[in-house]
């Protein structure tokens, strides 16, 4: 049966009236995946602030979930863990705050007002310093930024009471979202593993595992280290005899968290105010001297001995994410930043190990170290060509007394068919 001809391409009229409504087929749907890309970027940036607490509360849950493991190996289940772990942290943030809040509602407020008056009387003090404030207008910007403060952090009660509720609702936000992410960790690393294609399932499990590793032991870590720096700054600012001591020494811990720069700018805020404040000896000079010792130390004894599994990040890439970080979120983001990169890293360096092998392998047959294995036909026995079958006689060339033959026999000979 033959079958139908194919349909010969329009052209013409018909032609004509087609091609229309295939173009407007096409830009209706471009049109409509535009506006669907548009949509959803006005969803998130309208929803930002409440993604922004749910991607904190995820890396807190991240940062808690070492230490959730180690209950678990100690025979606890992981819902008794958790709690264990989230009462622990709110305890400890609770008796830290209740330890500094007071001093700091009484010594802040006195160092913002007293600063104008540390800065005069270093004017009086140093002939250098009053040039150099007379050249820039140094007192004058100081007085214009003392004087702005109250407007900035709140236009009376009701900006205080603004953003106190605004406070404590992303506090309890981020509380609960981080409880919720802790508890089902698991369950989510299945879920992002089983989005991976089930032939790089194990490798991408074992990635997730030493991202989660590093983020959590770096933060838990720097945690440590900052309020070990922050006690330290304390100590060494009350015996020395510089005043403000405890708001001086939250800002140091608080600026520790911040990778490479962090430490020096807390330390030199230190000691400009003991500059302002006290004299240049030996007061200033030995609160210099203690930060350096107390850098060296904290480089090269207290962050080893904390930070056991170190991220492992150039002092540039350690930078560069951390004012990447600082300029998306802030403070948060700068410390968020550090580790994330270092799972970048991790799955980069994995990824190139695993293109590595992979070449290798593929290079060994021809790289001339190693003999390819001999095939199947060089392993036979050789084989030897069988004789030829014994030819016939030919008659012809026999004299006629060995065949006993007549010369005019009429049979053929056996050569000839």
């Amino acid at each position: 049966m033959d079958e139908p001809a194919a349909r010969p391409p329009l052209s013409g009229p018909e032609d004509a009236r087609v091609r229309p409504v295939m173009l407007f087929r096409r830009g209706f749907y471009v049109s409509l995946g535009v506006l669907g890309a548009a949509a959803a970027a006005a969803a998130v940036y309208t929803a930002r602030g409440v993604l922004i607490w749910a991607l904190v509360a995820l890396f807190l849950a991240v940062s808690l979930d070492p230490a959730v493991r180690l209950l678990i190996r100690w025979h606890l289940s992981r819902g008794m863990a958790v709690l264990v772990v989230i009462v622990v942290a709110l305890g400890l943030t609770v008796a830290f705050l209740l330890s500094v809040i007071p001093a700091m509602a009484d010594q802040a407020p006195a160092l913002v007002k007293a600063f104008p008056h540390y800065v005069a009387s270093l004017q009086d003090r140093s002939s250098s310093f009053r040039q150099f404030s007379d050249r820039f207008h140094f007192s004058g910007q100081i007085d214009k930024l003392v004087a702005s403060l109250p407007a900035r952090v709140g236009s009376g009660a009701l900006g205080f009471t603004k953003s106190l509720l605004s406070a404590l609702a992303a506090t309890l936000t981020v509380t609960v979202l981080t409880i919720y992410f802790l508890v089902d960790l698991p369950r989510l690393e299945r879920s992002a593993v089983h989005l991976v294609p089930r032939a790089h399932r194990a490798r991408f499990d074992r990635i997730g595992e030493v991202m989660v590793d590093k983020v959590g032991s770096y933060m838990i870590g720097n945690i440590l280290i900052s309020l070990v720096a922050g006690l330290a700054a304390f100590a060494g600012l009350t015996a020395l005899g510089v005043p403000y001591a405890v708001p001086l020494a939250f800002l140091v811990a608080v600026t520790d968290l911040i990778p490479m720069v962090g430490a020096t700018l807390g330390a030199v805020i230190c000691i400009v105010v003991a500059l302002l404040a006290t004299r240049l000896w030996p007061t200033t000079v030995l609160v210099a001297a203690f930060f350096v010792l107390y850098q060296q130390l904290e480089n090269y004894l207290i962050a080893p001995r904390i930070m056991r599994r170190p991220v492992q990040l150039g002092p540039g890439a350690v930078l560069l994410a951390g004012l990447i970080g600082g300029a998306a979120l802030g403070l948060i983001g700068a410390l968020m930043a550090i580790p994330v990169a270092a799972g970048i890293k991790v799955l980069l360096s994995e990824r190139l190990r695993t293109r590595d092998a992979a070449d290798a392998d593929a290079a060994t047959p021809g790289d001339g170290q190693t003999t390819p294995p001999p095939s199947q036909s060089s392993m036979a026995p050789p084989q030897t060509t069988p004789p030829d079958p014994p030819r016939p006689a030919n008659r012809r060339s026999r004299p006629a007394a060995n065949d006993g033959a007549r010369p005019d026999d009429p049979t053929p000979p056996a050569g000839r068919h």
